[in-house]
């Protein structure tokens, strides 16, 4: 199965099971590259946050006018943080931003119940090196590529350059099939 992709310089369609990397400035502005994204060609999708709650991420799909009924979002600062929360049907928690078997469960569970062509959106890998260290990241990362692929689904995976050396982002990139660049002034170099 094909996903249109309509984000500049990347090409028109890619098969399922594509993972893409975006590589941003932390002050980057990801939000655009990312609902773009998520409201192209897509029957479901799931955000899993590591670096915002349920609610930020639905206020961001609505500035951004995504079509939030085809969403699920899988929270896990809420709970460590102890804010409120209120599960639902299309949103989710676990325990921590650290609790990579959790969020690894829960995206393979997402792809199970779901059929037609279902995106990710991992916002972010940055967030999840902070809490669960880089070898995990990197292994959670590998275990979720596997996951698409099995389920011919696609992944944007955000990673800002700035808090990693370099051989670790250069680990990063090279999981990916595709990779987004994002410059300070909003442009982006891809690379497929």
């Amino acid at each position: 199965m094909d996903y249109r992709l309509e984000i500049d310089d990347t090409p028109a369609t890619v098969p399922g099971g594509t993972g893409v990397l975006l590589l941003h400035p932390s002050t980057g502005e990801t939000d655009r590259i990312d609902t773009d994204f998520l409201k192209t060609d897509t029957d479901h999708f799931l955000v899993v946050s590591t670096r915002t709650t349920a609610r930020e991420v639905r206020q961001k799909l609505e500035y951004y006018d995504v079509d939030e009924e085809r969403a699920e979002i899988l929270d896990t600062l809420s709970i460590e943080r102890g804010y409120s929360r209120r599960k639902t049907d299309t949103v989710h928690y676990v325990a921590a931003p650290d609790d990579v078997d959790g969020i690894v469960e829960h995206i393979d569970g997402f792809l199970e119940n779901h059929d037609g062509k279902l995106r990710l959106s991992f916002d972010s890998v940055t967030e999840l090196a902070y809490y669960a260290g880089d070898d995990d990241a990197l292994e959670a990362v590998e275990r979720i590529l596997g996951l698409l692929e099995e389920h011919d689904a696609i992944g944007l995976f955000h990673l800002s350059e700035e808090p990693h050396d370099s051989a670790v982002v250069e680990q990063f990139r090279d999981q990916f099939d595709g990779v987004i660049d994002l410059a300070e002034d909003g442009s982006v170099d891809t690379e497929f």
